[in-house]
């Protein structure tokens, strides 16, 4: 039997069935993010770490290269009319596109981190 809306049992049964979802959805997006900095950071920070490894050098190169990914992002963002439409309407071209961005970026700033 269904609570009258706007009771207090109404409140305890929509949040029963809408917080696991939200918290699968939450984790899910934390999880993705994490591996989408790990691959578009570590590159370039693998190829530094290679050839260097200082703390500073980690901690000045890390933050070049999350600066320079969320540049791309934005540029992308910019030169994609409508992006984030795009990519919350699940256009999975849209998001190979940044991600093939991405990935450029990081692989040019990984060769470029690289002393002569």
């Amino acid at each position: 039997m269904d609570a009258a809306p706007g009771t207090f049992a109404a409140i305890l049964d929509a949040l029963g069935s809408g917080l696991p979802k939200l918290i699968i959805q939450f984790v899910t997006c934390a999880v993705l993010l994490a591996i989408g900095v790990a691959i578009y950071v570590a590159i370039p920070l693998a190829a530094m770490l290679a050839t260097s490894g200082t703390f500073l050098d980690v901690l000045v190169w890390g933050i070049v290269a999350l600066i320079l990914q969320l540049i791309t992002l934005g540029v992308v963002a910019l030169v994609m009319r409508n992006f984030r439409t795009m990519i919350e309407g699940g256009n999975i071209a849209a998001a190979v596109t940044l991600a093939g961005a991405q990935i450029a970026v990081a692989l040019l700033n990984a060769a470029a981190m690289v002393p002569n």
